[in-house]
């Protein structure tokens, strides 16, 4: 059985993968995300998904792999009207994202793009989560930005920590928001002929 390999730095993936009974190594892919413009939300998240997956799976290193690797390219943006949200990097952009976001609702998109290295085949798909918002205060949002949270993760918030208590419903699975969509890996892992039951570590 290859092993997963996470083209990602993101520790919320590395830790939904390992509650999942899956560890992963972790290969930071370091794309350029600015090369891809002009697409649309999920066009966008798959892209970059599979830049990263792309990237990490031509690494010598990783092709050596024994047994091989499946490498997993994730990406997420956050669809608010059309427009894709991702990092804001900084604290006035974060803000301003929380004052269009409160009391509303976006689509998390979650690119996923699975390639087996011993194969060269590879496949994807993009998940897509309803994320409703709390009619937040501007004093709220203020602390939330202070924290810096926000800042490095797309959409300006989490789902599982502080930014939680932001989001008052969700429609779709948990597990996209946070940043890896566990049933939809699951598919990915099938579609490429290897059992997702296999990929669990002893416990």
């Amino acid at each position: 059985m290859p092993q997963l390999v996470l083209a990602s730095a993101s520790p919320a993936r590395l830790a939904t993968l390992r509650s999942a009974g899956i560890e992963p190594t972790v290969v930071v892919s370091g794309v350029d995300e600015s090369q891809l413009v002009d697409l649309d939300p999920g066009e966008l998240a798959l892209g970059l998904a599979r830049l990263k997956c792309d990237a990490v799976a031509g690494r010598a290193d990783v092709a050596a792999l024994t047994g091989g690797a499946l490498v997993l390219g994730c990406d997420s943006v956050l669809d608010l009207d059309g427009e894709a949200l991702g990092k804001p990097g900084d604290a006035a952009t974060a803000t301003a994202r929380w004052r269009a976001m409160r009391g509303r609702s976006g689509v998390l998109r979650t690119g996923h793009v699975l390639r087996d290295t011993a194969t060269g085949r590879s496949t994807g798909a993009t998940a897509s989560t309803t994320v409703h918002f709390a009619e937040v205060t501007d004093e709220e949002v203020a602390a939330y930005v202070a924290t810096g949270e926000p800042l490095q993760v797309a959409g300006a918030f989490t789902l599982d920590g502080l930014g939680g208590a932001f989001v008052t419903g969700i429609e779709g699975d948990p597990h996209n928001v946070v940043g890896v969509s566990l049933p939809l890996l699951r598919t990915l892992v099938a579609d490429l002929g290897h059992r997702w039951t296999d990929l669990w570590v002893s416990r």
